[in-house]
């Protein structure tokens, strides 16, 4: 058949009976995608010429400034870096430095997994890429299983496992009436489960609650994983972060990994190092044994493959260089528990302004929970009286980034706080 040009709206195409159509009207269907519900806060904070206005919504730390922060480490790592280093490609499966001292932080100095190389390994886009990285593994290996992910949770991880087209359920995690664990309905959910299922559970400082179960609930939840064969897929994206010391971050991992669990670990140093432009970070997963563990690193690599081919080298020698150096880890050690400590003591000065208001209400939770987050309790009509009459800027789900809390502003958010809450419904 004898094919026609023609001109189009203006492009050309070409008509040989298969109805092309013009290329203009190829992307005519596509609608713009909803806004990030947390990047919109931010969005809307710098469009609003306030001087009063206050950002308690980014998920990132900022000093008693309000200011982003360096660290010394990580700037001394950098000097050392500069001009020593080439460019060069990174095997598919990341920095063997970077991951050697990664999964000691995680599984321990001396742990008997990595002496038996139990563990398959590779660097990751932060914890979120490790956390696609293994959604994608989980669909391609165990094509009928579901993932159970705690309510609520960081938004993000909805997306991941939908965009690996693993399905969803869900387990209760956090109790609004008393702003902490609900522990007995949480483990009925573990109970009445399917055996063999995957959850996806946070290490430390849950987000965006704060709320974590104790040691003893830690030890009960593993022991029913026990019993039901599930599997824990754990994101540990701050570890160090949350209490200051990296070692009572990663108690539950370790609990679960003496009862003799295999599990699965995101690990991020996007808020303990501040690296978060850097996307730098780990998947592993806990093998029977060695054979296995190449086996499961062979094929986590052909996943990264497509989607990015091999990760970033910068990120990964800044680690590799601080966690290497005892000197310049020490150094890291203090500072990551300074920025936990300002976080901890701003938690403190919001609960107690608060009671010096008066407030008729309870808040206590405040200082209970840990972490970046503060699930305040608050409506989404309270946050957006927050916003539209005193330039507080937050998620509507209450959620208070408290690296945005500083010594200047703390006195001011918790005057609005108790403006709106005031008449005792919270």
């Amino acid at each position: 058949m004898m094919s026609r040009t023609t001109i189009c709206r203006g492009i050309l195409t070409r008509d040989s009976g298969f109805g092309l159509r013009s290329m203009s009207s190829w992307w005519g269907h596509v609608e713009p995608a909803p806004k990030d519900p947390i990047l919109g806060v931010t969005e809307a904070f710098l469009a609003d010429p306030s001087p009063d206005k206050v950002n308690v919504g980014v998920g990132a730390y900022r000093d008693d400034n309000g200011k982003p922060v360096v660290l010394q480490c990580v700037r001394e790592a950098e000097r050392r870096i500069a001009g020593n280093q080439n460019m060069e490609y990174l095997p598919m499966g990341g920095s063997v430095k970077m991951m050697e001292e990664t999964l000691k932080l995680a599984y321990g100095e001396n742990s008997d997994l990595l002496k038996e190389k139990r563990i398959a390994a590779v660097q990751a886009l932060s914890g979120t890429g490790a956390c696609r990285l293994f959604a994608d593994f989980q669909k391609r290996f165990r094509p009928d299983s579901q993932i159970y992910i705690p309510v609520p949770t960081w938004a993000n991880h909805h997306n991941i496992w939908r965009d690996a087209q693993v399905p969803q359920r869900t387990f209760h995690y956090y109790h609004p009436d008393t702003k902490g664990l609900d522990y007995a309905t949480l483990m009925d959910d573990i109970k009445n489960a399917p055996n063999g299922s995957f959850f996806l559970l946070h290490a430390c400082a849950h987000n965006p609650t704060g709320v974590d179960p104790t040691e003893e609930q830690w030890r009960d939840i593993s022991y029913q994983f026990k019993v039901k064969g599930h599997f824990p897929f754990f994101d540990m994206a701050y570890q160090g972060f949350a209490s200051g010391d990296p070692e009572r971050d990663a108690k539950a991992i370790r609990i679960f990994l003496d009862d003799g669990h295999s599990i699965g670990c995101a690990q991020s140093y996007a808020k303990n190092m501040g690296l978060y432009g850097q996307r730098v970070g780990c998947l592993s997963v806990v093998c029977e044994d060695e054979k296995q563990a190449v086996a499961v690193k062979s094929q986590l690599q052909q996943i990264a493959r497509p989607m990015y081919s091999n990760p970033p080298v910068h990120g990964a020698l800044i680690v590799s260089t601080i966690l290497s150096d005892p000197d310049l880890k020490n150094l890291w050690l203090k500072e990551v528990k300074g920025m936990a400590n300002r976080i901890i003591g701003m938690r403190t000065a919001i609960r107690e302004n608060l009671e010096k208001l008066d407030s008729p209400l309870s808040w206590e939770h405040i200082t209970k929970q840990i972490g970046m987050f503060c699930y305040s309790g608050l409506t989404p009509e309270q946050v957006d009286r927050l916003t539209n009459e005193f330039h507080i800027y937050m998620t509507r789900n209450g959620r208070i980034s408290m690296a945005g809390v500083t010594t200047g502003n703390v006195g001011y958010l918790a005057n609005a706080i108790h403006e709106v809450t005031k008449s005792g419904s919270k």
